[in-house]
């Protein structure tokens, strides 16, 4: 085989042990960079896998006992401006997206490109939204679990008990709250990117109404060119009054 068509071989995912064996057994230089790349590239793959598979363990042991189980998660306490988002996912066993993680660790095009995917294999996916005037009226963190709560009752299957990070939703169903649960369940982690998308694209609308502060880019957060418009133009009806420095032009 010449290096190209080695190179497109293992380029594949069905190279088989016989192939793998002659390959190594090539005395060109090529062929053996090829081949250790591909190692390398077959390790992380199976190290992803792995850590995905671990992150199932916390479904397990409600699908066990036939029941279904939810993972809750938000996004959207920290910035100045626009709701709290909150989503709620079911999937099962057959869930199969492994890069599905924590979408902090993700990249905003990873993170677009999973989202459909899965709302295409969960079992069912819901959202919650609290709006500014509620933040300002409850505190965050209350809007934040009410949202969640939300986002609970609006899923059109009703989970036996949820999984949330580091929260406790207001509805009566058992709950197992994780610290830093979008790293160690992939049903938190499903619902972390859902309502990091759904947040994304609504403060990119809301950019549109408001295009000096640029929310398409910041998402409401205070960057040193949100400040900026914020002393230039004054909050909008968007912003969460009681957040500093916002609340400074209610004084």
């Amino acid at each position: 085989m010449t290096i190209n068509e080695i190179k497109e071989l293992l380029a594949t995912t069905t190279v088989s042990a016989a192939e793998l064996t002659n390959l190594a057994a090539d005395p060109r230089a090529g062929v053996q960079k090829l081949l250790a790349s591909y190692q390398k590239r077959q390790a992380k793959m199976a190290q992803k896998k792995a850590a995905f598979e671990r992150r199932f363990d916390y479904e397990r042991s409600f699908w066990a006992k036939g029941q279904t189980v939810a993972g809750v998660d938000e996004v959207g306490r920290g910035p100045l401006a626009g709701p709290v988002v909150t989503a709620a996912v079911i999937i099962d066993e057959d869930f199969d997206l492994i890069e599905v993680n924590d979408s902090k660790k993700l990249s905003m095009q990873k993170r677009r490109q999973l989202y459909p995917q899965i709302i295409e294999q969960a079992v069912s996916v819901a959202i919650g939204v609290k709006g500014p005037e509620v933040i300002d009226q409850i505190n965050i963190y209350e809007a934040d679990r009410v949202a969640m709560a939300q986002a609970v009752n609006n899923l059109d299957v009703r989970p036996d008990a949820l999984l949330v990070d580091a929260m406790d939703v207001p509805v009566d169903l058992p709950q197992v709250e994780l610290i830093k649960g979008d790293a160690k369940s992939n049903s938190i982690a499903a619902a972390s990117i859902i309502a990091k998308v759904f947040r994304d694209d609504l403060m990119a609308d809301y950019a549109r109404l408001y295009p000096e502060y640029h929310f398409e880019l910041n998402a409401g957060y205070g960057t040193k060119e949100h400040i900026a418009a914020l002393k230039q133009f004054g909050p909008t009806p968007i912003h969460r009054k009681t957040f500093a420095p916002v609340s400074d032009f209610f004084k």
